[in-house]
């Protein structure tokens, strides 16, 4: 009988998490420099991004696809680039003696991962595997829009409302419930340039910067994708003039 009350009552609980999940969540839409077919990244904005990610997000997220010398698309020179790669380390080797070491990071480089392995990770997020956050603006439904409201969705739970041990509420995650606790805060960081450093401002600023991680050719495709369409309307307007020239002259 026991054990037939404790499936039942896991069935419920899995059913309830689901349903929950499966909720649909409208993620409200803003506004970013680098919409559009001529949008493009505001290299101060992801400066202070790129502090932000360093400064609170790097203790637990990775950013597996990002090297130190992508950072001079920044507006970072070569120089700042390799002072900053100086201050991490990497694991190199084999050495002579066969054994792995460490050195000092250069450009070439990619970012090091906060945890040696995913064990870890987990041991230090209460069993959550931190997401990497290379294309995270592109993995998820909503793009840089559900990553800002999902920072800045944090409140208490309503009324009835159950926390899983370990779980914050947030009003933008599938589900509601989250491993992450809420991190950014007003007044997080404080930017060097003096920029307003509310939660809403830091927000944008680190969602700008995870998309440039995700799309860090976005201005050049869409320098591309503007001069094609130049080009084809261009030739469209010529074979309609030649068409016209080439008819003019046969009755039909």
């Amino acid at each position: 009988m026991k054990k037939i009350l404790l499936a039942a009552t896991a069935a419920f609980t899995f059913t309830a998490v689901s349903a929950q999940a499966a909720e649909h969540v409208e993620i409200p839409k803003e506004k970013w420099s680098f919409d559009g077919v001529l949008g493009t990244f505001d290299r101060a904005q992801l400066q202070r991004g790129f502090q932000v990610y360093k400064d609170v997000c790097s203790a637990c997220h990775s950013l597996n696809y990002i090297s130190f010398r992508n950072f001079e698309a920044l507006g970072y020179s070569e120089e700042q680039v390799k002072t900053l790669a100086a201050e991490y380390e990497v694991q190199d080797g084999p050495n002579d003696e066969g054994d792995m070491f460490k050195r000092k990071a250069k450009p070439s480089d990619r970012l090091p991962k906060p945890f040696a392995n995913d064990a870890l990770a987990r041991m230090s997020n209460g069993g959550a595997l931190p997401p990497d956050l290379s294309l995270m603006t592109k993995a998820r439904e909503g793009g840089p829009d559900y990553v800002y409201h999902l920072l800045l969705g944090y409140e208490e739970p309503p009324a009835g409302v159950q926390l899983v041990t370990g779980m914050s509420y947030n009003k933008y995650f599938p589900g509601h419930q989250i491993a992450m606790t809420k991190q950014i805060t007003d007044g997080v960081v404080t930017f060097a340039d003096g920029s307003p450093n509310d939660a809403a401002h830091v927000a944008k600023d680190v969602t700008a910067f995870l998309h440039w991680a995700a799309e860090p050719k976005l201005e050049a495709r869409h320098s591309t994708g503007l001069r094609v369409t130049l080009y084809a309307l261009i030739f469209a307007v010529l074979a309609f003039l030649a068409k016209r020239r080439m008819w003019k002259n046969i009755p039909h």
